[in-house]
C-alpha cells in the first residue's frame, strides 16, 4: 500500500510503499495481550517478600504448657496465627518474567504496526531533525495536532531532535531497534521515518 511522505511542516515530500506483509495484518487483540502482558512481566522488580517463621524476631520458648490449660496447643508465639508473628503464604522474591516465543514476539510487532496503519493513525517522515529548542519544534508540530506520540527514527535519532522533544509532554523518541509493542499502544500516534519503515520492513520479513 502507498502512503504520503510528509516533512515536519506537515507538507507532502512523497509517497513511500508499505509491506502488506508487515503493515497490512489483521488486527489481533489477543496476540498483543500477550505480547504486552511478557514486556510488563520482565519489568517487574519481584522484590516483594515477607518474613517467614525463622526470620521473626522473638523467642523460641514454648508459650505455655502443652496439657491442662484448654487452650489449643501451641509451640512459638512466632507463628503466623499470632499478632506480631509471620505470614502465611507471603510473596517471596521472585521474577516474573515467563518465556514467549520469537515467532510470536515478531508476529505482535507486525500486528500492533498494522493496527496503527488501519486505524489512521501512522504517520511517515522524511526525516526528523530539529534546532535542539523545545520551543522550536512544538511550533513545527502544531499543525499535525497530535495528542501523545511515538516517534520511531533510524538506526541512530538525531540527538538535537531528541533533546528538544524530551521536554514535550506525551512525546516519545525511539531508535527503529527499540521498537516494541507496548511503547507502539501506548501512545495514540505512530510516527516513523521512511529509514525506519526500510529497518522494519528488513527486520520483520
Amino acid at each position: 500500500m502507498k502512503v504520503d511522505v510528509k516533512n515536519l511542516s506537515n507538507k507532502k515530500a512523497g509517497n513511500i510503499e508499505l509491506d502488506d506483509a508487515v503493515f497490512g495484518l489483521e488486527p489481533r487483540r489477543d496476540l498483543l495481550a500477550r505480547v504486552v502482558n511478557w514486556q510488563l512481566a520482565k519489568r517487574r522488580a519481584g522484590t516483594h517478600k515477607t518474613r517467614s517463621v525463622s526470620e521473626i524476631s522473638g523467642t523460641g520458648a514454648k508459650p505455655f504448657r502443652q496439657k491442662g490449660s484448654g487452650k489449643a496447643r501451641q509451640g512459638s508465639l512466632r507463628s503466623v496465627q499470632f499478632r506480631g508473628g509471620a505470614v502465611a503464604h507471603g510473596p517471596v522474591v521472585r521474577s516474573h518474567a515467563h518465556d514467549l516465543p520469537k515467532k510470536v514476539r515478531r508476529l505482535g510487532l507486525k500486528v500492533a504496526l498494522s493496527a496503527k496503519q488501519a486505524s489512521g493513525q501512522l504517520v511517515v517522515l522524511d526525516t526528523v531533525d530539529a534546532s535542539g529548542k523545545t520551543k522550536d519544534l512544538k511550533k513545527a508540530l502544531e499543525s499535525f495536532g497530535w495528542g501523545s506520540v511515538l516517534v520511531i527514527g533510524g538506526e541512530q535519532v538525531d540527538d538535537m531532535f531528541a533533546r528538544a522533544a524530551r521536554n514535550i509532554p506525551l512525546f516519545d523518541v525511539l531508535p527503529c531497534q527499540g521498537a516494541n509493542v507496548y511503547d507502539i499502544l501506548r501512545r495514540e500516534t505512530l510516527v516513523l521515518t521512511t529509514e525506519a519503515v526500510q529497518k522494519l520492513e528488513a527486520r520483520l520479513k
